[in-house]
């Protein structure tokens, strides 16, 4: 099982979106999926077609991680009741944001690791919708992570976010997860004609070099119809969500690559 956190320092750059697409993408190809929705909004449960409310979720396992109880708080995604495949969730709740503490003992910054565990030959993938902050939640996902992709548009902030996340996931490594290690950044929302846009791009290319990965997200209406629908961007039909499921299969080609997963024997249709 691979584990792979999905973040941002700021809200309102896709990040969800992301997450969602690569789950998409995941599910077609045939891995076994668990998105684990850490972000408090739970928008990742509710856009894998998830109803609220009828299992434990996140925070009762991060205020009492028994294995015993960790499939209690997972669920297939609804997307599995039209589709053949493996999608699995593991529900999100507001109630996590108590545990999200600047500062976390030994014992707690290993609580997702220790949750984790429970499923760890259930899964070939885990994506980690993580909260646009860099608490006590998204320590605790980049410490269960052998990956972190950072989500960001091509904005004035862009450069100076992607270098304090990159800072933090180097101490992360250094002082408590060594398998730790950055995929790079992915670069949502990109209007193609914006000449602010391409420059902040370029910018970001001159200070990370390949950690900016490719291809760049644009910004499509079929992505929010999708995710509005919560429905996977690889069955939602017109040229656009098709274009975005191709930018979608790229990047996982690098997660792939990056932890040398290997392929399902048989894909799902």
């Amino acid at each position: 099982m691979r584990v792979v956190s999905l973040s941002s320092l700021k809200g309102g750059v896709g990040k969800t979106t992301v997450t969602l697409g690569l789950a998409s993408a995941s599910f077609a190809r045939g891995f076994r999926t668990l998105v684990v929705d850490m972000d408090p909004q739970s928008d990742a449960s509710t856009g894998m077609d998830v109803t609220l409310g009828k299992h434990l979720n996140i925070a009762d396992l991060l205020s009492a991680p028994r294995a015993s109880q960790v499939k209690n708080a997972i669920a297939p995604s609804g997307w599995t009741r039209s589709h053949k495949g493996n999608v699995d969730v593991l529900l999100g709740s507001p109630a996590s944001m108590a545990h999200d503490e600047p500062t976390l003992t030994k014992k707690q910054i290993w609580r997702v690791e220790e949750i984790l565990a429970a499923v760890e030959d259930d899964y070939d993938i885990v994506l980690i919708d993580c909260p646009p902050s860099l608490n006590g939640l998204t320590r605790m996902a980049w410490t269960a992570s052998d990956r972190v992709a950072i989500v960001t548009e091509p904005g004035l902030f862009s450069v100076a976010a992607t270098q304090r996340a990159f800072r933090a996931i180097d101490e992360l490594r250094r002082g408590v997860s060594p398998r730790l290690q950055p995929l790079g950044v992915v670069v949502n929302r990109v209007r193609p004609q914006s000449i602010e846009h391409q420059f902040r791009i370029d910018e970001m290319k001159e200070m990370f070099g390949a950690l900016v990965m490719q291809p760049e997200l644009p910004e499509r209406v079929a992505l929010q119809q999708a995710q509005g629908a919560a429905s996977p961007v690889h069955i939602w039909p017109g040229e656009s969500a098709v274009e975005m499921a191709a930018n979608f299969d790229l990047i996982l080609d690098r997660i792939v690559r990056s932890v040398q997963l290997a392929e399902p024997e048989n894909a799902a249709s």
